[in-house]
């Protein structure tokens, strides 16, 4: 009896009859399933959650095309792993080469592989959980199919749990019984391998026979053993809400708390990033303009420089963000301004402000009496832009130096009161 692999590993389904999920791709009649029997893969990439069958699916592919299976993980592969095996495609011919985690190959990686691509000496399959429009360079983007695997539901994760049972030993050799499956589905979070790792590790620590899997035994068990984040779970959106509040909340010692927890989970970098981005023009804006220069040149850094340092290129921005002043004045002005938009259409722009690129135009008054604002003292002249209906009317309200300084002591009283500085 070999139970020396994991579980999620031993159970893992060998064809596509034993595949569970992704009825959309490869359900009978679906485009990729007829794909794979006419054996006319493109490269591709599989967008997904954790344990939804990316991985699994890369290697049946393989299998059906009867070609060479190479797998390589972008967290510890390199260029020089890639182009090994692109010169064995030489020799041997075409080859499926099955990237896991190949958003975290940077640009420089990534364009590694375009030739190989290009030319079909390798059908590339990459698999990630981030948004590839982000994640991939765009010349490998075009060259191959995106196709989105979804999380598995309640039906999928039984029959999961039902075909594990049917085939493997170890689990037959014990008497399970499954009284109620709502905490095990519940912590699985639609992720296959999550869920039998959670069985096994259920079954190794309970010493009683029957071995009855309830809520009651599962959570006790998972609280004692599972970590707490999770990048597709509840609480990854938890911890991201958190620490988007403590910047916007001026709390710089809870925003890099919150900034450690994710970095600790392996939450992607750039995804962080991208947060500051946004916080640094909807809850600062032009209250101080260099808040969004700094998050723009941190995502460009963390980028060129990776994980471990990009810690620290973070952390500088995260503090820079939460002890900045704030304003919401520019964020607040474009949800006006679009509301304002729905409920009244596209209002005529008014006549001095038309262009008048032809003579009817022109006598039709188009640009007339519009007044060029630097031909007046400190470039300004008092004029109406805004259409008839709506002139006069305010989205943006203005800060001060005065509020803004007085802000910043605010703050630092506050600080004082709560930190000693």
């Amino acid at each position: 009896m070999n139970i020396q692999k994991p579980l999620a590993e031993r159970v893992r389904p060998k064809n596509l009859d034993e595949y569970t999920g992704q009825e959309h791709l490869i359900g009978k009649g679906a485009i990729l399933r007829e794909a794979i029997q006419n054996k006319s893969i493109p490269s591709i990439i599989f967008w997904g959650p954790p344990g939804v069958g990316k991985t699994t699916l890369a290697r049946i592919i393989g299998q059906e095309l009867n070609l060479p299976f190479y797998g390589l993980s972008a967290i510890n592969a390199g260029v020089a792993d890639v182009r090994k095996i692109i010169t064995e495609a030489k020799t041997i011919g075409k080859v499926l080469l099955f990237l896991d985690e190949i958003h975290r190959f940077n640009k420089s990686q990534q364009d590694a592989l375009l030739g190989a691509v290009e030319n079909g000496s390798i059908v590339l399959i990459g698999a990630t959980t981030e948004n590839p429009s982000f994640e991939v360079n765009n010349a490998l983007l075009s060259r191959c199919q995106v196709y989105i695997l979804k999380e598995l539901n309640k039906e999928h994760l039984q029959q999961i749990i039902d075909k594990a049972i049917a085939t493997d030993e170890w689990l037959q050799s014990k008497n399970i019984t499954f009284s109620e499956t709502e905490a095990l589905f519940l912590h699985s979070g639609g992720d296959a391998r999550k869920l039998l790792n959670i069985l096994e590790q259920i079954i190794t620590q309970t010493n009683k026979t029957p071995i009855i899997i309830n809520n009651e035994s599962t959570t006790r068990i998972l609280q004692q053993k599972t970590a707490k984040y999770d990048k597709g779970g509840e609480e990854h959106y938890n911890v991201i809400s958190a620490f988007i509040k403590s910047m916007r909340g001026s709390d710089p010692n809870a925003a890099v708390y919150y900034l450690a927890r994710m970095l600790d989970a392996g939450e992607s970098i750039e995804f962080i990033a991208r947060r500051m981005l946004i916080l640094a023009s909807e809850d600062i804006g032009n209250a101080n303009p260099n808040a969004l220069l700094l998050a723009s040149n941190c995502f460009q850094a963390i980028q060129m420089i990776g994980m471990p340092e990009a810690r620290i290129i973070l952390s500088q921005t995260v503090i820079y963000l939460a002890t900045s002043v704030k304003s919401n004045a520019s964020y607040l002005a474009i949800d006006e301004a679009m509301s304002t938009v729905k409920k009244t259409g596209n209002l005529p722009v008014p006549l001095h402000l038309r262009n008048a690129p032809t003579q009817l135009m022109k006598d039709l008054n188009y640009g007339s009496d519009y007044h060029y604002a630097h031909a007046y003292e400190n470039n300004f002249i008092m004029q109406e832009f805004l259409p008839d209906g709506i002139n006069g009317q305010k989205f943006y309200e203005p800060g001060n130096n005065a509020r803004e300084n007085e802000q910043r002591q605010f703050l630092k009283n506050r600080w004082k009161e709560k930190y000693g500085y």
